[in-house]
């Protein structure tokens, strides 16, 4: 199992969790965290008893940002994730969900800032889930800078545009309930629960079929810009081989005998 000293990785039964690990910074990005955030993308996708992941932060926050001075990488073990940079230049932005989407539901545990970068990463996840203390926000007008991350694109296609404009022009803070209601993140739930919910969730999906659930996920980003006609074509092109599935017998055997399904993709 991969990660390194700013991204911890261990299993939960199906559910690959990930976790920043920088917690005296808030875990602003590092080399190192942005590295172990990828290599821990592809070993879930790699491993097929892993059916879902779930992402967060050490420490009471999740993710404050981009941390120049730190992904500049220090002595040795900065040179190792430096030359993982150079031989991949576009590491970096398949470890924030900018240029890479992995195969399997990426579920979000938020608590504490999930702010600019942070903010970022949060709109290449699928579900969300914050502590009630929780805030949110992308800061980089405020600071001359743009949200380069992907924001400018992804945001005003995932929630009103309106909505999408005022956070990226005016750099202010939002709480988790003020996120929750424009549709940013799914649930609120007690602070320091965000995990537990998150996990909750994940077992959800974990007792579905994980063909099934691949291809659904698949399926909704494909057909997101595309006219109906042509979305409703490609559906059924990525759905329907799903029928002729040991998956899908599984489901239906075990509906008629009322037990759980044991799946295993097939």
């Amino acid at each position: 199992m991969g990660g390194t000293e700013h991204l911890t990785v261990r299993r939960e039964g199906a559910t690959l969790v990930l976790t920043l690990n920088r917690p005296d910074a808030r875990n602003a990005l590092s080399l190192a965290m942005l590295v172990g955030l990828y290599d821990g993308w592809l070993e879930a996708d790699a491993d097929d008893t892993v059916r879902s992941i779930v992402l967060t932060g050490a420490g009471g926050a999740f993710c404050a940002g981009m941390d120049l001075k730190a992904l500049a990488g220090d002595g040795m073990q900065g040179q190792r994730y430096r030359d993982r940079l150079k031989a991949d230049p576009d590491l970096h932005w398949k470890a924030m969900l900018r240029h890479y989407r992995p195969r399997k539901p990426v579920i979000a545990a938020v608590e504490g800032h999930c702010v600019a970068g942070g903010t970022e990463i949060l709109q290449g996840t699928d579900i969300r889930v914050a502590g009630e203390s929780a805030t949110f926000g992308l800061f980089e007008v405020r600071r001359g800078l743009f949200p380069i991350g992907g924001s400018t694109v992804r945001l005003q296609r995932q929630i009103p545009r309106t909505h999408a404009l005022e956070m990226l022009l005016t750099g202010r803070p939002y709480s988790a309930q003020e996120a929750a209601r424009i549709g940013l993140i799914g649930h609120v739930v007690p602070e320091g629960g965000a995990l537990d919910a998150a996990l909750e969730i994940a077992d959800r999906i974990n007792a579905c079929g994980p063909l099934a659930v691949e291809a659904v996920k698949a399926s909704v980003y494909e057909t997101a810009e595309m006219t109906e006609t042509d979305g409703l074509a490609a559906e059924l092109t990525r759905g329907w081989p799903l029928f002729d599935t040991a998956d899908a017998r599984e489901g239906a055997r075990a509906f008629a005998e009322k037990r759980p399904p044991v799946y295993r993709r097939a």
